[in-house]
This record gives structure tokens, sequence and C-alpha cells, in this order.
């Protein structure tokens, strides 16, 4: 056998990597160690993380919580699969009941997993499933209501009722028995009900998308027409839930509770991906033995950092501060679109979207002319943010960023619209 000497990884990206597959485009920064709301790189340069990892990581890097949980645990036990149990299985799921619980419509249950998208996939299977078992739908002929603009996954069956056409061209055949419905527009998601339709899947506020916050009577009158129809309401809270909105989930936001709340990302700290779906016993009590499973799913390792995350949320002070931060920040964000700097931003909680003038601008202008040149120029200010659909940029700082930093973070987001 022949060894090839390691060589060292280029600084500028993954991109220049013959042996990584180029499915992302991202900035050119390489990051080596984090702390909080800080990252650094390989030439020492720190920046603020205003992206959290798609909100994987509210509770930034490396909280020492949880990270002290990962460390006791790794010493102990890792991976039992699901064919025997552990000391924390049960305890993790009766945590997560206790805090979602409450928020969800009728008595709760929870289905561990492991990514974002096979929560997804698991609510889906388990609404196909009470529809022909308990609804009494057709065997075959099950539909599922879903928004424009949505983003739940990338597997085949979540790209398929997708209307991204990067993310859903090139990997038909497509599944079907998905209807798309104008997000927002509660009167049309109404009119497509009929006899087949057994669930209604949305993102309280579409992250991907661009963070999208619906009219403030959208979400209840989902709820009513699915209440009347017999019809489960599906919330995926992967990106919005866990504080993010100032809330614990954002269907709180308009007093809404979902049938079925997908959960991920911040469920594992930052440190392990760990997803879950909560809810309604009757309806996830409906997958046996044999008809759902995930060998990691539920393992050892992803509990204890799971009971960790919801130690931190439960007594709801991390909610409070997300929504008393957001307020300030909201108030110089939306200074930003009365100066023309802006053309418009949308926030809730520690969470904006936040889109560019671009080349709409009255000349002579110097901003950014898209996201992605916006987020280049914070960059260039160490400042970490993520575009989206050309014009937008998404924001998501930790929930535990300080106002200190924040304002820094802030300010070299003012000092990248106004100069070049």
């Amino acid at each position: 056998m022949t060894l090839v000497s390691p060589v060292a990884a280029p600084l500028s990206s993954s991109e220049s990597s013959p042996f990584l597959a180029h499915n992302y485009h991202p900035l050119p920064v390489t990051l080596v160690d984090g702390l909080g709301s800080w990252v650094t790189d390989v030439e020492g340069r720190r920046y603020l993380d205003l992206l959290s990892g798609y909100s994987a990581l509210n509770f930034g890097h490396r909280h020492p919580a949880l990270v002290a949980a990962a460390h006791a645990q790794l010493d102990r036990l890792t991976l039992t699969s699901r064919a025997f149990d552990h000391d924390l299985l049960v305890p993790f799921a009766e945590a997560l009941a206790g805090l979602v619980g409450p928020l969800v419509a009728g008595p709760p249950m929870v289905l561990p997993m492991n990514t974002g998208a096979e929560a997804v996939e698991t609510a889906i299977k388990a609404a196909r499933k009470w529809g022909y078992e308990v609804k009494g739908v057709p065997d075959g002929r099950a539909t599922i209501i879903v928004a424009d603009g949505n983003f739940h996954g990338r597997t085949t069956t979540i790209v398929s009722f997708s209307t991204d056409e990067d993310a859903r061209r090139g990997f038909g055949p497509y599944t079907p028995g998905f209807r798309i419905q104008p997000y927002g527009d509660a009167a049309a998601l109404a009119a497509a009900i009929d006899e087949t339709t057994v669930a209604v899947l949305l993102e309280p506020i579409q992250g991907e998308q661009g963070v999208v916050v619906p009219p403030p009577s959208y979400l209840p009158a989902v709820r009513e027409a699915c209440t009347a129809a017999d019809v489960l309401l599906i919330c995926d809270e992967i990106q919005s839930g866990l504080g993010r909105t100032g809330t614990t989930l954002a269907s709180e936001l308009w007093g809404v509770r979902p049938d079925l709340v997908t959960l991920g990302k911040a469920l594992g700290g930052g440190i392990l991906p760990v997803s879950a779906v909560v809810g309604r016993a009757d309806v996830l009590g409906v997958l046996t033995a044999g008809t759902h499973g995930s060998t990691f799913g539920g393992n050892p390792l992803a509990c204890a950092v799971g009971l960790a995350v919801i130690d931190l949320l439960s007594d709801g002070s991390l909610q409070a501060s997300a929504a008393a931060l957001g307020a300030a920040w909201g108030e110089r964000l939306d200074g930003f679109v009365a100066d023309g700097l802006l053309a418009s931003v949308r926030r809730a909680g520690l969470w904006a979207g936040l889109d560019v003038v671009g080349p709409v601008a009255p000349a002579p202008w110097t901003g950014p002319v898209d996201g992605r040149d916006l987020c280049e120029r914070l960059l260039a200010v160490g400042v970490l943010a993520k575009d989206t659909h050309g014009a937008t940029i998404r924001l998501a700082p930790p929930l535990t960023i300080t106002p200190q930093d924040l304002d820094l973070a802030t300010d070299r987001l003012e000092g990248a619209l106004r100069h070049p």
C-alpha cells in the first residue's frame, strides 16, 4: 500500500479541492475555532457569527453546558441502536414532551431522529399512515398541502414539492401526493383541502426563503381549516423553533397549536445532528415496530446533548432575551430601510431577512449589489452571514450573544451598507 502524505488544505475555499463534491458555494474563509458568538479562521482573524449554523448554533459555539454533557456521555455510552434501550432515551422523550407538549394539540409523543429532513420525512409518513388507518383515506391516495417557497430539506420526496428549481431540477421522477398553494393565502389553502387531504405541512416562518413572515391571520386560519376538515397541521420548526423567534416555537406567536412539530438543528446544540417529531400521540402512535426507524435516532450521545439543550430553554430566559434583544435590534434594522440602505427587513426575535437595495438604487450607488456581495463585504469587516435567493441575506445571531456584540455586528453591517 502506498501512503500519501497529507497536504495542507487551501486557505481560500473547499471548492478548490478535487476530492470534495462541490454542492456548496461557501464564502472564502476557513474556520478553525469558535467560542460563543465568535469564530477564528486559519490566519487568526476573528469574526462575529451571525448565521449560527442556520440556527443549529442557537446557543453559540461550544456552550459550556452542552460541551460538558457531550464529554460526560462520551466516557459512558455513545450508541446502542434502537435494538436496545439506554438510560437517557425515556428521560429525553419526557423532557422534550414537557417543553413542547403544551404547545401542540393533544397529549404529546416524541419520535427521535437525526437530521431535520429525516424529521420531515417521518412526519409525512406518520400523516399518511394516520390518514389511511384512522381517517379512512383510500390506500395510496393521501395528499398533503404545502406552500410555495417552502424549504423542508433536500431528500427526493421533499424536493418533489419544492418550488426552488435549483433544489428540484434534475432529481425526478418526483414523488406524487403534494399540492402546492401560495404561502400566506389561507383561503386558497382551505379551498385545496378535499377528502384525500391528510395534512398541511408549513413553516410558520419561511427561513430559507429569507425569513418570510406570513400575515397575522394566516396561521390561525390554517389551523381552523385543518380542524374543520380533520386534517393534521404539521409545523416545520427546524429553523424557527427552540428560541429563535423569542418563543419556544414560532407558532406561539399566533397562538396556534399544531398537531405535529418537526424539530432539529438547535436540538443538537451545534455538536451533533439531533431531530425529533413531537405531537399528538394518536398520530405518532400509528408508527409501530418495523414501520419506521433509525440506527442512530435517539442515541445516548444525542439524548445527553438534547437534554442539556432542553434544560437551557426550560425556564424561558433565553427566549425572553431573544425577544428583547430582537426588538431593539429590529429598530436599528428598520432604520437602515428608512435611510435607503436596505430595501426591506423582515424579522422575528433574533432572526432577520434583509433585502439589499442593489442596482435599482439611484446613482451613484456604492452599496452592495446583491446578497452575496453584502456577505463578502461583511466578511471583510469580520461578520459572517449567508445570502439566499439573490437579493437577500439571513441573520441569525446566537441567542446567547451579548448586546455589545450585537451592536458591534450591526455597526459593521451599517458600514458595509454605506461604503464600498
